[in-house]
């Protein structure tokens, strides 16, 4: 038993370190300055809830669904990578971006499921941390990710619904900044998962 909780807390440090939610209300804020608290909270569960059915699918049937397609771990990180950098470059640009212009039915089915579920809440990162706890986890211990990676979602849940307080907290116009700041800040991590994915894919794969 003293195992299983250690396991547990090792696997939640992983999740939590990858996927901090103080660390993601900045980027909540940014993706739905536009919306409600209503819709906030509408976009909030419908992204944790999706990010955490990714996830446990990949801790349950990884190695099937990479084996099935063909997909790498390199692939993964370069596609995630040009993905997230695309998020960053959309709220760096000056103006109203592309995702801002969107209606109120494409803001709720497109921010929840890209970027914010994936791959903010459920990217490369996130999948290839739980793969790696699965390789030789017994069922128990799959059970135990999954729980895990569910506590950090609701612990993101929590995080994201409570973000108008941080916005009545800072104001609106030092959150502009906090979003192009955010922007640059997703754009190199997005340029850092591409950069592992190609080292990965031509420097350790030999």
């Amino acid at each position: 038993m003293e195992n299983i909780w250690l396991y547990a807390i090792g696997a939640f440090t992983a999740f939590f370190a990858i996927n901090n939610p103080v660390g993601n209300i900045p980027i909540f804020l940014s993706l739905t300055k536009q919306a409600d608290g209503a819709r906030k909270r509408f976009i909030s569960k419908k992204a944790t809830f999706t990010a955490f059915v990714i996830v446990t699918g990949f801790i349950l049937l990884g190695k099937y669904i990479f084996d099935l397609f063909g997909l790498t771990i390199p692939a993964f990180k370069i596609t995630g990578g040009i993905l997230v950098f695309f998020v960053g470059f959309e709220m760096i640009r000056a103006q109203q971006s592309s995702i801002d212009n969107q209606t109120e039915i494409d803001f709720n089915e497109g921010i929840s499921i890209s970027p914010l579920a994936i791959p903010i809440l459920a990217g490369p990162g996130t999948i290839v941390t739980a793969m790696n706890y699965t390789t030789t986890a017994s069922y128990l211990d799959m059970l135990v990710i999954v729980v895990m990676f569910g506590l950090i979602m609701w612990l993101n849940h929590l995080a994201f619904i409570s973000s108008d307080y941080l916005v009545r907290f800072i104001g609106q116009n030092k959150i502009v900044v906090v979003e192009k700041i955010m922007g640059l800040i997703i754009a190199i991590i997005g340029t850092n998962m591409l950069i592992q994915g190609i080292h990965l894919a031509f420097f350790e794969q030999v």
